[in-house]
């Protein structure tokens, strides 16, 4: 079994409840994009452009991340994570580009879809999985492109 599959399989171990499940596909998103959005705002070596800034950097750590598990993955997260980055810059510029406004709606957003996803997993009866491994904060998304991946027949 390949990596990628172990992964996905350990990591839906702990995600089996129909409500835990639909918690995720609203908070892992949201987890992302908050976390893409707090290192946005966060003051850069240059002027804050679209691939200038910290939350750049990260989505370059993290696909080369998904690169090592599954090309495929990596092309999704290309997408997704480009699509955070355009959406923290574009609030950036809604906020009149006040860092510090940008940063507290992110931070907003990532409590509360923490407290959703503990919430899920009191409901599912099972700890997070990341408790275990903190690889599984880089899976959970992965599991939900699979879940996508295997709608439109894309093989991972």
């Amino acid at each position: 079994m390949r990596p990628i599959d172990q992964l996905l399989q350990e990591y839906g171990a702990s995600h089996q409840d129909a409500t835990n499940k639909f918690i995720h596909w609203i908070c892992v998103p949201a987890i992302m994009f908050s976390l893409v959005t707090m290192l946005f705002s966060i003051p850069f070596f240059t002027e804050r452009t679209l691939f200038a800034n910290w939350a750049f950097v990260f989505l370059v750590a993290a696909l080369m991340y998904y690169f090592r598990l599954s090309f495929v993955m990596f092309l999704g997260f290309i997408v997704v994570g480009g699509l955070f980055l355009w959406g923290s810059s574009s609030l950036y510029v809604v906020l009149a580009e006040d860092a510090g406004k940008l940063a507290l709606y992110a931070i907003a957003i990532f409590v509360i879809a923490w407290i959703g996803q503990f919430i899920g997993h009191k409901i599912e009866g099972k700890k997070p999985s990341f408790l275990k491994d903190l690889q599984f904060l880089l899976i959970g998304p992965a599991w939900l492109m699979h879940f996508i991946f295997q709608k439109i027949g894309v093989r991972y």
